[in-house]
């Protein structure tokens, strides 16, 4: 009797042990596969755990310290698991049904997952250029939240987001931690600061993962991919590279991409002579009128002269500007001109997700014997 009371002891002692691993944070459980296939973005992976994954962002602005990571579970883990909220940045439940997003880079992401359905709220709905959101926008289906760096959190509290998707320059963004408190996850996207155009198109895969669509969001990068690559090596073909002058003054300081940021990166790709390739500045070059006049009177090529959308408003901006050739040539090209119905610049919504149209309108201008049957998208003669 005594033997048969110790085995069930024992028998007991081992089901409340196992009882015991089962519901410990969900965090100590193996892990399985690090999934981190991304071929060009840096500031993002995905942990793949047996029964869970874990969404990580490590440089959501430049310098970033911390590295934050984010538990995605299905609704039925997260009603039925235990775990540690203070292990992570925020819990998300998966697929998100209901979404808020602070960027118009972020809009491509949902339509081109089919998802932007799920957008329930935007700050600056005014700069969304869509078409397909706009109607949404247009119905009601859309908030308006006010501006980003204040948004309007009694709206966005009311609208009831599973998540909101924000972006930040140092992390200390006093509205997102009043809608965190409130109980509603926030995730930073860091695609602005990643290094090169497929870097940055390659973001569509973290919203892939936050629908469940992670297949979906590989295939749309492999064909922006693959579309880019295909372009460049047709520019490749030419032997002359055009010389190309951007930027233009703010405040008598003329402001250029230096050689390795992702606009450097697309004219190097498009084969053009642009003149200050080989810099490695932090940021924008700045540098004074002289300066650049005395490398770039003579340019074939101004591309991105800042917001100026006519040859008129850079004249009456400064009279300097009329003594380039590329001014005397109208030769002077900007995305400022192409718009949507309330004046939204589409460059800025959609040149992110698709770097293979911003590489091909370069490539046409520059080299207007190829891509024949191509029409610019983004970039317009100034008038």
């Amino acid at each position: 009797m005594l033997q048969n009371t110790t085995f069930y002891l024992l028998f007991f002692f081992l089901l409340t042990l196992i009882g015991c691993k089962e519901n410990q944070s969900i965090k100590q459980q193996p892990l399985t596969v690090i999934q981190n296939t991304n071929t060009y973005a840096t500031g993002f992976k995905v942990l793949n755990f047996e029964t869970h994954k874990i969404l990580e962002i490590n440089n959501p602005w430049p310098q970033a310290e911390k590295t934050y990571q984010y538990l995605l579970l299905t609704k039925a883990q997260a009603m039925a698991s235990t775990f540690n909220k203070e292990d992570y940045d925020g819990i998300i439940t998966l697929p998100i049904e209901k979404i808020v997003v602070t960027s118009t880079t972020h809009i491509p992401a949902l339509e081109l997952l089919d998802a932007e359905k799920t957008l329930v709220g935007f700050p600056g709905t005014d700069y969304v250029s869509s078409e397909k959101t706009r109607t949404r926008i247009d119905s009601g289906q859309v908030r308006e939240l006010g501006k980003n760096e204040g948004i309007n959190t009694e709206v966005l509290l009311d609208v009831k987001p599973d998540l909101v998707v924000g972006f930040g320059i140092d992390g200390n963004n006093k509205t997102f931690e009043t809608i965190k408190k409130s109980g509603i996850p926030v995730i930073y996207n860091g695609d602005w600061v990643e290094t090169s155009p497929l870097a940055k198109a390659e973001w569509i895969k973290f919203f892939g993962v936050l629908y469940n669509k992670e297949h979906e969001a590989d295939s749309i990068f492999n064909q922006i991919e693959a579309d880019y690559l295909k372009a460049k090596s047709v520019a490749l073909t030419v032997e002359k590279q055009p010389t190309v002058l951007c930027g233009a003054m703010h405040k008598d300081v003329w402001y250029l991409p230096n050689g390795t940021s992702p606009e450097a990166q697309i004219l190097k790709d498009a084969n053009v002579n642009y003149l200050w390739k080989d810099t490695t500045d932090k940021g924008s070059i700045a540098l004074s009128f002289e300066t650049v006049f005395d490398k770039a009177k003579d340019a074939d090529l101004w591309l991105s002269p800042s917001y100026y959308s006519s040859l008129e408003a850079l004249e009456k901006a400064s009279q300097h500007y009329v003594e380039f050739d590329a001014f005397k040539n109208k030769t002077i090209y900007s995305f400022v001109n192409t718009t949507g119905k309330t004046g939204g610049v589409m460059y800025y919504e959609l040149g992110t997700a698709r770097p293979d149209l911003v590489l091909k309108d370069i490539i046409k201008i520059c080299h207007p014997e190829l891509l024949k049957e191509y029409q610019p998208y983004f970039f317009k003669p100034l008038e």
